[in-house]
């Protein structure tokens, strides 16, 4: 099937599902145009981009000349964005309510110290906001003593005294605080509780209003495997990693619009798209190992048997914040005894970037999340740019390519029941 299928491409479309980001995805097109001529300069071949065509959301057109072959890619970005600022519109009083309801699901549910068994990295991301909007409000509380102490000291005969200066205490905390989150840019802690509150919220389930822009998006992949091109090819980013996972394996179970992905199956090899995933920095197991997370661990174990598709993950130990090298499958505890996917890969920061590259972005952990889709000043065999704007499908790009020795395999997941 689409692993098999045609190993040549002159056209391709790509959906880019990007994780939990509240910005336009307008920034996934200027940090694909940027990173994309940085890299062609680099690697000696040439890339530009020019506005969509057709329908959808957001988007972008890419002509590439590489290796002597002329390749158009149509990328379309599946927006999500809008459901991730409605849930981040919490108030400052609510956001410290969330914090207290994520630490205790992950650790009442015992998924935060079977985690730690995986990548300390992503735990410690995970823990960061907590402990940030802890510090944030003992700070608050420290000026807020303060403010009041002196004013007590002020104010020694005057009636009402203490409550003038416990008002005056009240009021600085709230003014503390609301600055650590207007300057969130700079401290994120607000941003990554949401983040982790979106899923824990639902004990790993998805929200309804996320299912239904997931239904979206299966709509738009299955009518794009009616079409013309030589590839179809999913990236997932981060949380975007396992939302595309459940996206596909609705699409190949056939739920609606089945229609479309019967024509798909029922094509001759020569004629229908290969079919290919890119997971990147993915953060499955942050989602599959809480208790309700009974969909994603059944689409899980589902598409990595799936012989319609081929599935590569990138990931980097330099990346603190994804579970680096971790089977999402495996570690999870559903691999099927029919495994073929996905292939672990290591986008090996340390070797693919210079050492004076390195040691720039190095303490710069969420630029380095985002690597995956940028250039790389000693690229290897990974090229964000050549798996989704070049003459080679990924099944054909990674044929015979061995994982990673360092890979995590070993299951750990203390949850393992399936829908």
């Amino acid at each position: 099937m689409g692993a098999e299928i045609n190993q040549q491409v002159r056209r391709r479309r790509v959906f880019y599902i990007p994780g939990y980001d509240p910005i336009h995805p307008r920034r996934y097109r200027e940090l694909y145009r940027k990173e994309g001529a940085a890299q062609a300069e680099i690697s000696g071949y040439t890339i530009a981009l020019a506005p969509k065509r057709g329908g959808g959301p957001y988007g972008w057109h890419v002509n590439a000349t590489q290796d002597g072959a002329a390749v158009e890619t149509d990328v379309e970005v599946l927006v999500w964005s809008d459901i991730v600022r409605d849930s981040m519109g919490a108030s400052i009083l609510a956001t410290y309510g969330q914090l207290a309801r994520t630490a205790w699901t992950y650790i009442a549910s015992g998924a935060l110290f079977r985690l730690m068994q995986l990548r300390k990295g992503p735990v410690i991301a995970a823990l960061y906001p907590i402990a940030a909007l802890l510090v944030q409000a003992l700070i608050g509380l420290g000026l807020g003593w303060g403010v009041a102490t002196l004013a007590l000291w002020a104010l020694p005969e005057v009636p009402g005294g203490a409550a003038v200066a416990l008002a005056l205490g009240a009021a600085g905390l709230t003014l503390t605080l609301r600055w650590f989150r207007r300057h969130d840019g700079k401290f994120y802690a607000y941003y990554l509780m949401h983040d982790y509150a979106f899923s824990a919220g639902w004990g790993g389930a998805n929200p309804p209003a996320l299912e239904t822009r997931m239904a979206e998006f299966r709509a738009a992949i299955a009518e794009s495997l009616t079409e013309d091109w030589d590839e179809v090819l999913i990236v997932g980013h981060s949380s975007g990693a396992h939302l595309a996972v459940s996206i596909l394996a609705d699409l190949i179970r056939g739920a609606p619009p089945a229609s479309s992905w019967q024509k798909y199956s029922n094509r001759t090899a020569e004629h229908g798209p290969a079919l290919g995933f890119l997971s990147l920095g993915q953060v499955v197991p942050m989602v599959s190992f809480l208790p309700r997370a009974t969909r994603l661990r059944a689409d899980l174990a589902f598409l990595s048997a799936r012989p319609e598709l081929t599935w590569v993950d990138v990931t980097a130990p330099g990346d603190g914040c994804a579970f680096a090298l971790c089977d999402p499958v495996k570690v999870s505890g559903v691999a099927p005894p029919d495994q073929r996917g996905p292939l672990v890969l290591s986008a090996a920061f340390t070797q693919t970037l210079s050492p004076e590259r390195w040691a720039e972005l190095r303490w710069r952990f969420f630029r380095l999340h985002f690597q995956y889709l940028c250039a790389f000043d000693r690229p290897g065999d990974y090229d964000y740019f050549r798996i989704t704007a070049g003459p080679q499908t990924l099944a054909a790009r990674y044929a015979g390519r061995p994982p990673s020795k360092s890979r995590i395999e070993r299951a750990a997941n203390r949850y393992t029941t399936c829908a």
